[in-house]
């Protein structure tokens, strides 16, 4: 399957390279959403149905949110086991993100749906028909890129994937998300995307995942489901 806040002039967008496979070199999305047009909401609690994130609104909104947010870890309960995922507290969009989508339940029944051998396992999307009901529900909206605070990209961190539309500014995708495999790490996509968390509970069933068959697109064989995701303070 090929994966899918143009906001200002100050955005970037990313774009990962694999050295091994010149096929597998960017963890990109594919755009599947319409634009909708809704006003702020600044409160912390999960928004209400009606609000739709966009370009214009999703870093003002995620702005305000990010102030109240007690939220810095992400449980993944999937198919292989379950791992836990320290977030970055100087990353504020980036965690933002993740703590909201978790808790609007998106990541719930989303897959692995990218495994790059001894590079990448790459999540957040699907091949049913409601993943793109749940996008839509939730907003069309890139965020900015927050690649100067030195995370380097080690085995076991998390970061965001491109998308694979026309993005001289490297708008990061807010929906997938891949964690480094390789030991001891990834350090050619330093400065390229932004790394916004880690896993400290579990990098053995990172990789569990990262061992199973794939076929030429390097989508898993067997389906490696993300039950849930619940984001918690710690």
């Amino acid at each position: 399957m090929k994966n899918a806040l143009c906001l200002s002039a100050f955005l970037l967008f990313f774009s990962c390279n694999n050295p091994e496979k010149k096929n597998n070199s960017n963890p990109t999305t594919t755009p599947i959403l319409k634009e909708s047009k809704a006003s702020v909401k600044t409160e912390k609690e999960p928004a209400p149905d009606s609000f739709i994130l966009t370009e214009e609104n999703a870093i003002p909104f995620f702005f305000e949110y990010e102030k109240t947010l007690e939220e810095d870890h992400l449980t993944f309960e999937t198919s292989f086991g379950s791992f836990t995922v320290r977030l970055y507290q100087d990353v504020p969009y980036h965690r933002a993100n993740a703590v909201y989508l978790a808790q609007k339940g998106y990541f719930d029944n989303t897959m692995f749906h990218r495994v790059v051998k001894n590079f990448i396992i790459q999540g957040g999307n699907a091949d049913t028909a409601e993943l793109p009901k749940k996008r839509k529900a939730i907003g069309k909206y890139l965020l900015p890129p927050d690649t100067d605070k030195n995370h380097p990209h080690h085995r076991g961190v998390i970061s965001m994937p491109s998308s694979d539309i026309d993005n001289p500014h490297k708008l990061a995708s807010p929906f997938e998300f891949f964690i480094v495999v390789t030991k001891p790490g990834s350090y050619h996509l330093d400065g390229n995307y932004t790394a916004f968390g880690e896993v400290i509970e579990g990098i053995e069933v990172v990789d569990k995942i990262n061992a199973v068959e794939v076929d030429k697109g390097d989508w898993p064989l067997q389906n490696v489901y993300i039950q849930k995701v619940t984001a918690f303070k710690r």
